[in-house]
């Protein structure tokens, strides 16, 4: 028996309008639909697509801890072998990436080690920086523009260096780390030049200045978009 194949299927950052026809069909194609998902708890990935899944497919929930830091390399070795025993048995498996795969996505983690040994074709999917400029109307670049996109979870020093200077700047990942950048993006000058956007397409969705921000109060699905003081 041939070996099946896995899909990782972009499906977008929350709006289920959002997933293209190719990813829509894979999906709907796919005898296994494996998707990240907290410790405990639902996938939003899964919920994203939920209305698409079709009666016998099975499911296989990829979990992933709930803190600080990257996932242990031995949770990505335990799901690749997991998933790899449904591939051997000749199923295709359609695995969710909220977003796109491949942009800050865990589906990176599978990708490496399943790539070498089995057939992956990756789908695209509108990522979270296009949905906020979507959603917030502000342009994202345009022009001979540059675009810096920066993990919130760099040491505070680091993001000061990396902010400093910048003609535009897509800040990823916020959550906890909301009171550091707004140190960084204030001593900058730059406070007044940022505007965040939460659960971007979800009903949900918030979309203010930065400064008005209760910064307790940030999910990990923010990000921030920050004009330099040249534009």
């Amino acid at each position: 028996m041939a070996a099946g194949q896995i899909f990782g299927l972009g499906v977008g950052p929350g709006d289920p309008e959002l997933i293209t026809l190719k990813a829509l069909r894979l999906l709907r194609a796919a005898q296994v639909v494996a998707y990240p998902a907290p410790e405990t708890g639902d996938s939003l990935a899964r919920a994203i697509v939920a209305a698409h899944l079709r009666e016998g497919q099975r499911e296989i929930a990829l979990r992933f801890p709930m803190r600080p830091g990257p996932p242990p390399a031995a949770l990505y070795d335990e799901m690749a072998e997991r998933l790899a025993g449904e591939l051997e048995g000749g199923a295709d498996i359609a695995v969710l990436c909220q977003g796109d795969p491949l942009f800050y996505g865990s589906f990176a983690g599978i990708l490496a080690r399943l790539a070498p040994r089995y057939r992956v074709t990756i789908v695209p999917g509108v990522s979270s920086l296009t949905a906020a400029g979507a959603v917030s109307g502000a342009a994202i670049v345009q022009r001979d523009e540059v675009l810096t996109v920066i993990p919130a979870t760099l040491a505070e020093d680091e993001l000061t260096r990396r902010l400093a200077g910048v003609e535009r700047a897509a800040i990823v990942k916020i959550g906890r780390h909301s009171a550091k950048l707004r140190r960084v993006l204030a001593g900058l000058g730059l406070i007044d030049r940022a505007l965040y956007v939460e659960h971007a397409t979800l009903p949900d969705q918030r979309i203010l200045p930065l400064a008005e921000i209760d910064e307790g109060a940030v999910p990990y699905f923010a990000l921030v978009l920050v004009r330099g003081p040249s534009r």
